[in-house]
């Protein structure tokens, strides 16, 4: 019997004792014994311990509360580490296009460039000089390194063998005594992120600098970081710094100038000589310490650059000032209207604008040497000038006044002042669009319409003359017939059309200049005429830019057509006649085209000249600020326009005007005229002087009331006879809501006259309370000798 049976049966046996006695016991062995042989094999059983060496159960791992512990470790530990890779992945697909670094402008500045891409303006906090890195001397590259990234060319963004080193050295020394990031970090804080410090931040700030290297090589890194590094004393980069500090280019920099600019870049306001020149000292002997260290400069030529005294030479802030004031102010109070409230707030702005400063230039000293030499003795004190291309409606020139610098009013665009009879090329425009004949007759006699009597300069009358010699003499009586002929509504829409944003008065003096305007509405509104009636919007701005050089407005005005082209060109033609033999004589450009008007206000207070080439249009004012009169005439306006535009015609080809139309006396009109009806009209026929009533021999008169009968025709076109009596009593009107594009009419019915309207007219407004304006006066003799042009303002460094 083996051992385990052995066993089985001591076991069997015991038990058997125990259950049935001692008689029993060998029946029991025999039986166990049977079982065991019969039972082969018999599964292991656990022995049964008794109650005395009983140990309890062992408990399942996942009741254990640290099993569960460890598992709540580990799940958290996970869900951490895929938070953080999500978070990772999302901040890397956030992270903007590295691309905007290199056109990158920083926030809260703005910068105005002319046409040409001359910087006219820089103000707050921005780069006034970028220099590439191939015009630095090699050793200002050199410096940075060796004192903010010594091993920038061989990191990847972050260098945290530098960041180890210098969280030791913080440590050990109790205080921040260096910095762990790198130029590349420091480029991303600059461009993508504020000044804030905590984690979040910095985590941002690695991964820019990372994705920053992989998207962009060292060298553009480098020279970005370089032009736009503050450096103290206003100074973004190191040409500004080199400037701001020693009133030099970076490339006449000296080693040790080099070492002083670089070791301000982590305190520019502690090491800044101008601030603390000990300090600065002391800082740039550092920087030369390591640049000897890393083997950039031998110990010779540091030891040298340290025995250097530092020799300062404050200079100012590059074009912090504009050398053209009036126009970049214009352009700065645009801004709002042409991009939103939150672009500007932020700022980094770079705007492109439509100014030719060589034109302009030119244009303010033209403005100095009026005032200077003409304003003594013709009693006035300011002048102003704007021009235009007509073709795209860009500012070119515009100059509100002598001394920006005295006083900011601008006088070309905030200036309201009577227009005098520039003015009638609106009325003769509205006229001729109406199918009116520049050869139509009127009798130049004294008129009185509804209590107002116009008059003109000389009192005297020339008795017929037709449209076109009205408006070469400038004859105010003429101006306001025609006013009433064609009505005021037409007059009003066509001026506003053209571009004449300020409101007129629906009034007889309104044909002789009485509505205030400014001078850059005025010369956009003539530019309508040279551009073949088309109208552009007057602007100073062509594109912004954001802090990332992104466009973010574009100008894209289309032309308008405010007048047909035939009738345009009928006007330039009558508009050359007052230049060629008219009051506009001194603006005469030798053999090139030219057509212009002059105008005069009441006691001469305002004297003007607004004339055009095909190319260029460009307008003149005279005067006082207090409106005080002058003794000069608008003679002296348009001998201003010849000086400012003889000096550009090298840069403009000359061109002809377009041609006139065939038939002049027999045309459509492209508009209706409404002529007005006034309530007493007195007409004469005598072209005595203007004191002779018409009662004498010779004279006719007519005096006509709202109940008297008028001949009711509305001209459309063809000539009228100059001794028509139809002209000087005024027709009954025939009003339309709005002057609208005719429909080409058969020849009979020209004829016919048109219907009277249903509806009421409306009222018309009352002669203001205003001087009467005047005709011109004869030309003053403008002396031969030449003016000395008053010397350019030095270019700004």
């Amino acid at each position: 019997m083996s051992s385990r049976q052995g066993k089985l049966n001591k076991s069997a046996e015991h038990s058997a004792n125990g259950r049935n006695g001692k008689a029993h016991s060998k029946t029991s062995e025999f039986t166990i014994l049977e079982q065991v042989s019969e039972t082969k094999p018999q599964p292991r059983r656990r022995r049964q311990a008794s109650p005395k060496d009983a140990k309890p159960p062992r408990r399942p791992l996942y009741q254990k509360w640290w099993a569960w512990g460890i598992v709540g470790l580990g799940l958290g530990a996970g869900g951490i580490a895929i938070a953080g890779r999500d978070a990772l992945v999302a901040i890397d697909k956030d992270l903007p296009d590295m691309k905007d670094v290199l056109t990158y402008t920083r926030a809260g500045s703005l910068t105005l460039k002319s046409s040409d891409g001359t910087v006219l303006q820089q103000i707050g906090s921005a780069t006034r000089q970028k220099v590439a890195i191939t015009q630095m001397p090699p050793r200002l590259p050199e410096a940075f390194i060796a004192s903010e990234d010594q091993g920038f060319y061989g990191h990847k963004g972050v260098d945290y063998v530098a960041i180890a080193r210098a969280s030791l050295a913080n440590v050990m020394s109790g205080q921040v005594k260096e910095g762990g990031s790198t130029i590349t970090q420091q480029l991303s804080r600059i461009v993508f992120l504020d000044q804030e410090r905590s984690l979040g931040r910095k985590v941002r700030e690695a991964l820019l600098a990372q994705k920053m290297e992989e998207e962009l090589d060292k060298k553009q890194i480098l020279e970005q970081y370089l032009n736009l590094v503050y450096l103290g004393s206003g100074a973004y980069g190191v040409a500004d710094a080199a400037w701001i500090f020693f009133s030099k280019p970076v490339d006449k920099l000296t080693l040790g100038e080099m070492a002083l600019i670089a070791g301000m870049a982590p305190a520019p306001s502690a090491y800044s000589p101008l601030v603390n020149l000990e300090f600065a000292q002391e800082r740039r002997n550092v920087v030369l310490k390591r640049m000897i260290d890393v083997g950039f400069i031998s110990e010779a030529e540091g030891n040298a650059a340290i025995a250097t005294p530092i020799k300062l030479k404050p200079g100012a802030l590059r074009n912090a000032t504009s050398p053209v004031p009036y126009f970049t102010s214009y352009v700065q109070q645009q801004l709002p209207r042409l991009i939103s409230k939150d672009e500007l707030e932020v700022g980094g702005l770079t705007v492109e604008t439509t100014l030719n400063l060589k034109w302009q230039k030119q244009a303010q000293a033209v403005v100095k040497n009026a005032i200077a030499y003409y304003g003594g003795a013709e009693g006035f004190e300011q002048a102003s000038l704007v021009s235009v291309d007509p073709r795209n409606g860009e500012i070119k020139a515009l100059v509100g006044g002598d001394d920006f610098g005295k006083s900011q009013f601008n006088r070309a665009t905030q200036a309201q002042r009577q227009p005098g009879s520039t003015f009638k090329a609106f009325v003769y425009a509205t006229a001729i669009a109406a199918g009116f004949s520049p050869y139509r007759g009127y009798i130049d006699a004294k008129y009185v319409v509804d209590g107002y009597e116009p008059r003109n300069y000389g009192k005297n009358y020339r008795g017929s003359v037709s449209m076109k010699d009205a408006l070469t003499s400038s004859i105010n009586i003429v101006a306001v017939k025609t006013l009433v002929d064609v009505g005021f509504d037409p007059v009003v829409k066509m001026a506003q059309r053209m571009g004449i944003k300020s409101k007129l008065l629906p009034a007889y003096s309104l044909a002789l200049g009485s509505s205030e305007v400014n001078l850059l509405e005025l010369t956009s509104a003539y530019g309508t005429l040279a551009n073949k009636g088309n109208h552009i919007e007057v602007h100073g701005v062509t594109r912004i830019l954001n802090r990332f050089g992104k466009v973010i407005y574009q100008a894209d005005y289309k032309p308008k057509r405010a007048i047909d082209a035939d009738s345009a060109a009928i006007m330039t033609w009558m508009l050359q006649g007052v230049v060629q033999g008219g009051t506009g004589g001194a603006a005469a450009l030798g053999d090139r085209a030219v057509a212009g008007k002059t105008g005069t206000s009441e006691k001469r207070r305002d004297l003007w000249f607004v004339g055009y080439i095909p190319q260029l249009v460009t307008g003149v004012w005279m005067g006082n600020d207090d409106s005080s009169p002058t003794y000069g005439a608008s003679s002296t306006a348009a001998a201003t326009w010849y000086d400012f535009m003889s000096k550009l015609t090298a840069d403009i080809p000359v061109e002809e005007f377009p041609d006139l139309p065939d038939n002049l006396d027999y045309r459509d009109g492209t508009i209706k005229a409404q002529p007005v009806r006034p309530g007493r009209v007195f007409a004469s026929t005598n072209s005595g002087p203007s004191g002779d009533d018409g009662s004498g021999e010779g004279s006719s008169r007519s005096w006509s009331d709202s109940n008297s009968s008028y001949s009711n025709d509305s001209y459309s076109g063809g000539s009228e006879s100059s001794g028509s009596s139809q002209v000087d009593t005024a027709p009954e009107p025939a009003p339309e809501p709005e002057p609208t594009v005719a429909e080409p009419a058969p020849a009979s019915a020209a004829a016919e006259p048109e219907p009277a309207a249903a509806e009421p007219l409306p009222e018309t407004v009352a002669e203001p309370p205003l001087p009467e304006p005047i005709s011109e006066p004869p030309p003053v003799v403008v002396p031969a000798e030449p003016v000395a042009p008053l010397p350019e303002a030095p270019p700004s460094p």
